[in-house]
């Protein structure tokens, strides 16, 4: 058996995998300079992990409802990997914007996969701006937050006190 590479098909596929790591850049840098658990190397490579796999289930399956199972398969990955990015412990969790955000790269992939850069511009944007704009948002409502759970702390030491 000859081994035979369609250069068109390399360039198309090559496009496409590099356009799911450029769109999922953006997040990725967000997620980096934060110091969260998956940054800079974790997220494009969903993005184009996504990508692949269903660019091989639209090129290589015979169905829509086989490409209908590579997609349910990539959404249970991200399902999966976004799982392991959530912590939690004693009344506290973390990683919740991490995990949604692995989910929504995942997306992205798949997005550029079918040809629709539009949507996987629009998921790029939307949570960038999520993860960048509404940070300072959340620390001040946490910040009103653990004021007024300290003023409850202290209403009770007062209260054993007496």
């Amino acid at each position: 058996m000859p081994f035979d590479i369609d250069w068109s098909s390399v360039y198309w596929n090559l496009t496409y995998l590099a356009a799911a790591y450029v769109l999922a850049l953006p997040v990725a840098l967000e997620r980096e300079t934060h110091s969260r658990s998956a940054g800079l190397r974790t997220f494009p490579l969903v993005a184009v992990a996504s990508c692949a796999y269903m660019l091989l289930g639209i090129n290589v399956l015979e169905s829509s409802g086989a490409e209908a199972r590579v997609f349910e398969g990539i959404i249970t990955g991200m399902g999966f990997i976004g799982g392991g990015a959530i912590l939690k412990s004693q009344n506290r969790t973390t990683g919740t914007a991490t995990a949604a955000s692995l989910w929504t790269t995942g997306a992205i992939g798949v997005a550029v996969a079918w040809n629709h850069f539009e949507i996987a511009l629009l998921l790029s944007i939307v949570t960038f701006a999520s993860l960048r704009l509404l940070s300072p948002a959340k620390q001040v409502l946490n910040g009103h937050r653990d004021e007024a759970d300290e003023r409850i702390s202290v209403r009770d030491t007062r209260d054993e006190e007496r």
